[in-house]
């Protein structure tokens, strides 16, 4: 909700005018100020420190603390919980400058509460009034050193207000009194003189603002009968003869001089209307300050005072005031009048807002606890209870008297049982739920049938009766009580200690929301208490710490054991946001940091286990906190003490990364041993900083050079480096590529932040260093000239950064470009010479040959058989990877090295390692698997992975999150399932796909056999594999050699995709493979053979034109029995003419394009020894999957289920990977996983129709009412994982598709399928240059956009927009699909209308695919930026 005016203008001048402004938050959504002083805070103009206090928090602590400031200033919405905490503290702070600006909605009780103890109290009925009593405040309290409570409403945002300007008011506060102080001796405190201290002030501010400032308002008859006092948001503009209408703005000073001022002699009656509805005492403050003064005033005769309420005037016309005079002349002088309507009750009694992202817990309670929770302080008790009805002690109350009632029952229950009246059925029944009383369903059930039959057997017995009268206690209660981390910063006001403390059978799920990066933005001086170590040291109490974005399953298992504990149960709760609007992605983001680096530790602490001689602690994360950590060493100690047998649990409870963090320092510090030995000459420094290992090689070859130049040079990344030694050194060389929108890499940034400091400080450490820079960058990555300062921004940075420290530049700067001739070489051979030179080393003679660069092919020949050092790897714990080179050999393994890269600068910053995990990938071909290997599958995800697993868009499985020590199990694991990892990945034969058509059952069978022949006649031959995962050494030693009858010792150039299509659905997208087979059957419907393609590919580096995606050829037909010989020697062919040099150009369709299609159509049917048969006729006509049942040829049942991007997880309200698992628990058929990552459930019975729907149903997913924009998309999944990852993709993508569906459905095109696919990176994992639609990250947020793509695979699309954020690339589809709903033709899609539209050209061929990119026409991009 954006703030009000009035809101707006007191929350400036409050942070303008302060040094420190304390915020008190609201109960009910974002604070009114929050949003307001955030905003100035993160502005360049930021002055004052700003400090949120959670609602209900005692802010007189804060306040004193700051006592010191010149001035100080509180806000907040006014509410008791908040404002009567400061009652206490008023007489402190009453001689302090601090200005109260507290804001009202209809009722000003609150508030005043607080002016019996205050000077002065200044009220604003208008915005503008408002703001100009914030100005005199703020005066008042910085030059008279008091407090001033200054009370406004809280009003809308179309009050217009009249600023000052910022520079104006520090003069304006400065500025000295404009009257003198009275010489006559009175009181401070007397009311006269503070009078005149206001009228100083207002007299400075009126000179500022040019308005009038004045104790009161008056209009009306100038000799009047009546005189109606009000002080509350009024509109009572009318002239009515005898009525006089006085509006208070200066509640206090209000002399009695000021308030007979009012009251001419002609008037016999004084109504005073305040709006104040909620005065616990007889007689209201204003109301008193009249009395008072016409009690006190020599009047010739006293005119009558009566009290009133002003409510809402809005609707309060003249004849309604003239009625209400006329009513007043005839009631009582005692009698309480009141003026327009009251608050709605509605109102006064809402229940609080409860912000979106908590639902993610309290859906988990109502999923888990379906009809038998029971939320003891639930905001909807408001309308019954109060506000009470939300505290915990109103809560523990609730819980008390609910279980003195069940224990009342169970007694009853067991008297009734003593009855020998009582038939045996209800005896049964009795006994039964004594049994099952705390089993939540049974209990129910039982409980049920119970009180039926009691009711039927008329019992006389008093226990029978009692029995009934409690029946509603029958059923097992699942009882919570749901709060804040308010309640954790005072244990024992919070009534949070007593819940605790209780021994109760009650839980307690406390939500902690503070974001992990602002931690330390809080005030340090209100530190919350642990809760969680509190109530573990009171020994009896189950503790859970869990974070629903870090484990999901975690958070579950803790509510389900909180729940079964007999006692009391702290559930914590993580989930860090700062308003509504905070995206789910910010919040997984941020807990993983507050998870990795220890600050959220996740773990359970169950009693319950101790009692039982078992170890009552569960550590679910990595790392704890140390006070956590001194809590259980403490209580490990004492458990020794008291065991027979002591056994030691450090390596339960200790953080794992401290033996990692000591091994790391010792081998730094003996690395830098060996280097001071090894120094006998001038050194020359040479520091790099590189993501993808360009920048790297450059700077290792100068390094090598140097040495061959008989320098003693030492290379290494920029961050291993301080600035303190950086100092130290003499010569030094830096090399740097560039990442995202200029920054630095990943190896850089620390570094570049510290010289940044030093460069904010205007210090220059680097005085006595002489550098020079070479940056590395592609000058058409940022195309557009607003982003043309993107170009090498990093290297440039750098230099004048250096420059600006006091080093000296002994060769300037050197700047690489992609688009260059030779790339970055070009700039590089021109800048080297000159370091030489400037080292007077460019003379020498260098007759050593210069060692060639390690490349893959050189690491895979090496490796025996893909063997290396893999197997020591694993062995080694002192780290969490794998050698580098190691890293590429486990690819053909079927495992990526990887860590998480949204936690990466944390660790960095903490002096760790990355959190390095490893993604394994399945081999199986055709994407078929049984349900038993579903549930090892799952089973795996949870043991080994992060608890989610991946359908990729190769038909298999991929973990994500598996740990070093947990690889050989998980691939063990594997094996048992009858699977395996060999060649899912690495420069070999990959898993080989299949269309995936449900109804052609007999032809997907056939194409499917065929599809595991080539499969397993590519498959790599070695025994490394199971000699390092499976434990199976060679036999005889090393007599028996490993040999690759196809592959050979270097195996291929690069990766190798087969691909097999069932027309008419292309979902393979076939086109997109380096050899594809096109099914082709007979006029019997069996498969006769297959059309071949080759050459397809995707991948394609950013801004380098000789890299491009294609679309693969058709070479001709062959038949089944040929097929697997053909895909051979195609492999064949590219195994010995690709490209081995360089790794961007080594892929088939490069092969293809430089022999010619003719030429490597004759090599291969060379090497079969026939030539292929013509193609014959298909037909495609999508690439998308069907979801939803089918019926198969054979009478058996298909469905096909949605799975967004391929996850399986579990999250609230779609427990999809539990579903799934119940569904293989029961189903007979089998899975099939879809090239566009979603799932096939096959070959169901119909028998078994009625169970499988059930599940489905229960789980929801049979949910295929999506948008077919949904429906159509795929993303791959990049950030935190990927390590070539750009931008987000998985994770951003259903975001983005929210919100263009949306125009969809405008347009009405909903259920209209348009391919919408999106990457991280320009590899092309997820196929996105043949979607219609494609986005390819550049950077985060800034993505490549491209039009055109064949709806069925059959065409690439082409680059549209070279740079766009969300805002483009909204701002450009809603007008296109607009005119598609308008303008296109029956049948007519999108990737082919966007053409004929002339948004973008056709691409004929891959080689053409970067001309005429940046669209046609009006609409080029250069045009557009016009």
């Amino acid at each position: 909700m954006p703030a009000s005016s009035s809101v707006s203008a007191v929350s400036r001048i409050a942070y303008l005018a302060s040094d420190v402004v304390v915020n008190s938050l609201s109960p009910t959504g974002p604070s009114l100020f929050q949003t307001v002083l955030n905003a100035l805070a993160s502005s360049a103009d930021s002055r004052a420190a700003v400090t949120n206090l959670p609602f209900g928090a005692n802010a007189g602590d804060t306040l004193l603390r700051h006592r010191s400031a010149r001035l100080l200033s509180y806000t907040a919405l006014a509410h008791p919980q908040v404002l009567n905490h400061l009652l206490l503290h008023l007489p402190e702070l009453s001689a302090t400058s601090t200005v109260f600006h507290i804001a009202v909605t209809d009722d000003l009780s609150d508030a005043l509460v607080l002016q019996s103890s205050l000077p002065f109290v200044l009220y604003s009925r208008t915005a503008q009034q408002a703001h100009d009593h914030a100005l005199l405040a703020s005066r008042l309290a910085f030059i008279e050193s008091t407090a001033v409570l200054h009370i406004f409403h809280v009003g809308d945002e179309s009050e217009p207000v009249e600023e000052v300007d910022a520079d104006r008011i520090a003069p304006f506060l400065y500025a000295e009194r404009q009257s003198p102080r009275s010489s006559e001796q009175k009181s401070a405190t007397d009311p006269s003189v503070l009078l005149k201290t206001y009228q100083s002030a207002a007299f400075a501010t009126v000179a500022l603002v040019r308005r009038p400032l004045r104790p009161f308002t008056q209009h009306g008859a100038s000799e009047p009968h009546t005189v109606v006092f009000t002080l509350g948001r009024a509109a009572l503009n009318y002239d009515i003869e005898g009525l006089s209408f006085v509006g208070v703005s200066l509640l206090k000073p209000l002399t009695p001089s000021t308030i007979l001022s009012a009251v001419s002699p002609s008037v016999t009656r004084v109504v005073v209307l305040e709006q104040i509805h909620r005065w616990s005492m007889k007689w209201t403050p204003l109301y008193l300050e009249v009395v008072s003064a016409v009690q006190q005033g020599e009047l010739d005769s006293s005119p009558i005072v009566q009290s009133g309420i002003l409510g809402d005037t809005t609707t309060v016309t003249q004849s309604d005031i003239e009625e209400f005079v006329q009513r007043a002349s005839s009631e009582a002088p005692s009698t309480r009048l009141a003026l327009g309507s009251p608050p709605s009750a509605q109102a006064a009694i809402a229940a609080p807002h409860v912000p979106k992202h908590e639902t993610a817990y309290t859906k988990i309670l109502a999923n888990l606890f379906s009809g038998r929770l029971e939320i003891l302080n639930s905001p909807e008790l408001i309308s019954l209870q109060g506000e009470i009805a939300t505290t915990p002690e109103f809560a523990l109350g609730r819980a008390r008297g609910e279980l003195e009632e069940r224990e009342e029952l169970v007694n009853a229950v067991r008297e009734l049982l003593r009855d020998p009246a009582v038939s045996i059925e209800i005896h049964s029944l009795l006994s039964r739920w004594l049994g099952a009383k705390e089993d939540g369903v049974k209990s129910k059930q039982i409980g049920d049938e119970l009180a039926a039959a009691l009711e039927g057997e008329k019992l006389s017995n008093p226990a029978a009766q009692k029995i009934l009268l409690l029946r509603r206690l029958l059923p097992a209660r699942s009882r919570w009580i749901i709060g804040s981390d308010a309640w954790a910063y005072d244990l024992g006001a919070s009534g949070l200690h007593h819940a605790i403390a209780s021994r109760l059978n009650v839980n307690i799920l406390l939500l902690d929301t503070t974001p992990y990066t602002t931690r330390n933005s809080v005030d340090p001086h209100r530190r919350k208490q642990d809760v969680g170590l509190y109530a573990m040291n009171h020994g009896d109490v189950y503790v859970a710490s869990t974070a629903v974005y870090s484990s999901y399953s975690q958070v579950l298992q803790s509510i389900m054991e909180a729940d079964r504990y007999n006692g009391p149960s702290v559930v914590l709760a993580y989930l860090p946001y700062n308003t509504e609007q905070t995206p789910a992605l910010e919040i997984l983001k941020e807990t993983k940091l507050a998870v990795d680096s220890g600050y959220w530790p996740l773990y359970r602490w169950n009693p319950a286990k101790e009692r039982e001689g078992k170890e009552p602690f569960s550590l679910d994360s990595d790392f704890v906190k140390n006070e956590l950590q001194q809590f259980l060493d403490r209580q490990n100690h004492l458990s020794q003490l008291t065991r027979s047998k002591p056994e030691v649990a450090a390596e339960l409870v200790g953080s794992l990364g401290e033996n990692l963090k000591q091994a790391r320092k010792q081998r730094a510090q003996q690395a830098y041993n060996d280097l001071l030995n090894a120094i006998d000459a001038p050194p020359l420094t040479v520091l790099y900083a590189s993501d993808g290992g360009r920048a790297e090689k450059m700077a290792k070859r100068l390094a090598t050079r140097g040495k061959l130049r008989g320098l003693s040079t030492t290379v290494a990344t920029m961050d291993s480096i301080s600035v303190d030694d950086l100092a130290k050194e003499e010569m030094i060389v830096f090399v740097t590529s560039v990442a995202g929108q200029g920054e630095f890499p990943q190896n850089g940034r620390t570094l570049a932040k510290a010289l940044n400091v030093f460069a904010a400080r205007g210090e220059k450490p680097l005085t006595n260093v002489r550098f020079s820079v070479f940056g590395l960058g592609d000058s058409h990555y940022w195309p557009r000239p607003e982003d043309a300062h993107y170009y090498n921004k990093a290297g440039k940075d750098l230099d004048a950064r250096l420059e600006q420290l006091g080093a000296q530049r002994f060769a300037p700067l050197g700047l690489g470009d992609d688009q260059d001739a030779d790339g970055p070489e070009t700039g590089y051979q021109a800048w080297e010479p000159l370091i030489w030179k400037a080292l007077g080393v460019d003379a020498v003679e260098v007759k050593e040959k210069e060692p060639e660069p390690i490349t893959n092919e050189h690491i895979k020949v090496a490796s025996q058989y893909l063997r290396g050092t893999i197997a020591e790897g694993l062995e080694d714990n002192t780290t969490g990877a794998l050698a580098p080179s190691d890293t590429q050999l486990t690819k053909f393994h079927g495992i990526y090295q990887q860590d998480d890269r949204d936690i990466r600068d944390e660790r960095q910053a903490q002096g760790a390692e990355p959190a390095y995990s490893f993604m394994i990938r399945v081999r199986m071909p055709g994407g078929v698997c049984s349900p038993e290997q579903w549930l090892m599958m799952d089973q795996i995800a949870d043991e080994h992975g992060n608890g989610t697993f991946k359908i990729t868009t190769r038909q298999t499985f991929q973990f994500h999150g598996v740990i070093k020590r947990h690889l050989k199990s998980a691939i063990q694991d594997i094996n048992r399932a009858l699977l395996d990892t060999l060649a899912a990945c690495g420069d070999v034969n990959r898993n080989v796909i299949v269309s995936t058509v449900p109804s052609l059952s007999k032809l997907h069978r056939q194409a499917y056999d065929f599809a595991k022949r080539v499969s397993e006649h590519l498959l790599p031959r070695t025994t490394a594999y199971h000699e390092i995962w499976l434990d199976k050494k060679l036999v005889a030693g090393e007599a028996l050699k490993d040999v690759e009858p196809l592959y050979g010792e270097f195996y291929l150039p690069r990766k190798f995709k087969v691909a097999v299509a069932i027309p008419p659905n292309n979902d393979v997208d076939v086109f997109a493979n380096d050899v594809g087979f096109i099914a082709i059957t007979d006029k019997n419907g069996e498969l006769a053979g297959f059309n071949v393609t080759a050459g397809g590919g995707m991948g394609v580096t950013h801004g380098n034109k000789k890299t491009y995606p294609r679309t693969g050829d058709i070479l001709g037909f062959c038949t089944v029995a040929q097929g697997v010989d053909v895909a051979e020697k195609i492999m064949l062919v590219q195994r010995d003419n690709g490209n081995r040099v360089d790794r961007k150009n080594a892929r088939l369709k490069y092969t293809i394009d430089r022999m010619g299609l003719d030429n490597f159509k004759a090599e291969v049917e060379r090497r079969l020894g026939y030539k292929f048969q013509p193609a014959r006729p298909f037909t495609f006509d999508r690439n998308i999957d069907d979801l939803g049942w089918t019926t198969g040829e054979d009478g058996k049942h298909h469905f096909t289920c949605f799975i967004e991007n391929g996850r399986i997880q579990d999250e609230p309200e779609r427990d999809f990977k539990a579903g799934l698992r119940e569904i293989a628990k029961v189903h007979k058929g089998a899975f099939r996983l879809t090239a566009n990552q979603h799932l096939i459930i096959t070959d169901v019975a119909t028998e078994d129709l009625p169970t499988i729907k059930r599940i489905l149903a229960q789980y929801k997913l049979d949910n295929v009412s999506q948008s077919g924009l949904r429906l159509s998309s795929s993303a791959c999944v990049a950030f935190p994982t990927c390590g070539l990852a750009m931008a987000e993709s998985e994770r951003y993508l259903p975001i983005l598709i929210d919100k263009v569906e949306k125009i969809c459905e405008e347009n009405g095109l909903r259920n209209d399928s348009i391919v919408m696919r999106m990457t991280g990176c320009p590899n092309g994992c997820a196929r996105p240059y043949l979607a219609e639609i494609a986005f390819v990250g550049k950077a985060p947020g800034v993505y490549l956009m491209l039009l055109g793509g064949g709806y069925y695979g059959q065409r690439l699309n082409k680059i549209y927009r070279e740079s766009v954020t969300e805002p483009e690339i909204l701002a450009i589809l809603r007008p296109m699909i607009k005119r598609y709903a308008l303008e296109r033709e029956p049948g007519e899609h999108f990737g082919d209308w966007v053409i004929r539209a002339g948004y973008i050209a056709p691409t004929t061929s891959g080689k053409e695919w970067w001309d005429r990119m940046g669209g046609e026409g009006e609409y080029r991009e250069v045009a557009a930026a016009a």
